[in-house]
């Protein structure tokens, strides 16, 4: 009588018997689709287990709901408890992209916040990750660790960090900056609000407004016209200076106490350096360069915050409740999921032995204290003596 379904282990691609060193046979398929082995000598039966494929199913599993708007329970079935469970692991596996070295005509860059002081810088070409690198905030330091991974492009299309145009300095000389429109109009909309209350303000509003729209050289040249009498016309009025001196009403709002001036239309002012600062140095209008004509350089960032950081947040919301780290985890996966497959690794050469199988840890050994040898000579707990025993029965009555 041959001995059914002990757990047998195949020794590499040899199908033989642990326990006989039989050869191994196919007999079927388990309920789930597995194929099951039976030895021909002791007709042991088994299923042929490989850990690598098992860890690589969860991982993809993992990855799918994270990608998912699903929650745990909806996604695994049940509770989630099992999910949770199986794929606990998959929160120790760091994804990364390969750097090919590819010249690229034009990449977007931008930083995304999210909380307890984490920035994530990223950068696309094509509409697809290229890289991402995790800082405190925007700053050169970090920009320069991401983009020294890259060969320079013709043109970088950025919401004009100082940090990032450091980096772009030293890393990127020759490169074209392109500002993102968008963020220009609403810097200008940070200032002036919707309503601005001066006609100058109202009319730099309005020229803010118009930048989206242009579309050829003549086009921008006339706003540049127009831009440049707005300045003629208001010069005297963005220049105008408010001296402590002759103030008399409540201190402005953000000033310091010791100074001494300062300009009366501070925000219009601020609006108006925010578009003249990028005209100046010649960011605002590089999409429309002679030299980068039928390339299709974009004049905004809407294709990495709609496409990437707004992908990242809803992620985040749906998956609301994950702790820092896994947070952290959950958007280089969204990075690694956006990218080209020629850039990312496959999911099985992420995996390591030690992501899967964790070392067992270590039982904490308590020392237990040996009982004092003799008698107490002074002790903290209830005695008959000091009528402070636990009464029971008819005498808990008396006192």
């Amino acid at each position: 009588m041959g001995i059914e379904s002990i757990s047998v282990k195949l020794t590499g691609q040899s199908h033989t018997c642990i326990i006989c060193h039989s050869r191994l046979k196919k007999n079927g398929t388990t309920s789930k689709g597995t194929q099951r082995w039976r030895c021909i000598t002791c007709n042991a039966s088994t299923v042929f287990k490989r850990e690598d494929t098992t860890a690589r199913n969860q991982l993809t599993g993992f990855v799918s709901w994270l990608m998912s708007k699903h929650s745990q329970a909806e996604f695994g079935g049940g509770t989630g408890r099992t999910f949770r469970h199986q794929t606990a692991w998959c929160w120790n596996v760091h994804p990364y992209l390969h750097h090919t070295g590819e010249v690229f005509d034009e990449i977007q860059v931008d930083g995304i916040y999210l909380r307890q002081g984490w920035c994530l810088l990223i950068a696309i070409a094509h509409g697809r990750v290229i890289g991402w690198q995790w800082c405190d905030r925007e700053k050169a330091e970090a920009w320069t660790v991401l983009v020294q991974h890259f060969p320079e492009p013709k043109v970088v299309v950025t919401d004009g960090g100082s940090g990032l145009m450091k980096a772009l300095k030293e890393f990127w000389p020759n490169v074209k900056i392109q500002r993102c429109l968008v963020h220009i109009q609403r810097n200008v909309r940070t200032y002036l609000t919707l309503n601005p209350r001066l006609p100058a303000g109202k009319s730099l509003r309005r020229l803010s407004l118009k930048l989206t729209k242009i579309r050829t050289q003549e086009a921008a040249a006339e706003w540049i016209a127009a831009f440049a009498a707005w300045h003629a016309e208001n010069h005297e009025l963005i220049n105008e200076r408010t001296y402590a001196a002759d103030w008399s009403g409540a201190w402005p709002r953000g000033l310091r106490r010791n100074r001494k001036w300062w300009y009366t239309h501070d925000r219009l002012r601020s609006a108006y350096e925010s578009m003249n600062k990028a005209l100046r140095r010649g960011h605002l209008f590089t999409y429309l360069d002679k030299d980068l004509n039928g390339l299709g350089i974009n004049a905004t960032t809407n294709m990495i915050e709609g496409a990437v950081n707004s992908g990242i947040r809803a992620m985040i919301f749906y998956h609301r409740g994950m702790p820092i780290e896994h947070r952290r985890r959950a958007c280089e996966w969204f990075c690694w999921t956006h990218a080209d497959e020629g850039n990312r690794p496959a999911l099985r050469t992420l995996l390591r032995p030690e992501h899967y199988t964790p070392e067992t840890k270590k039982k904490a050994q308590h020392m237990v204290d040996e009982a004092p040898i003799g008698p107490e000579l002074y002790g903290t707990g209830p005695s008959a003596e000091d009528g402070q025993f636990i009464r029971s029965g008819w005498m808990r009555n008396i006192y």
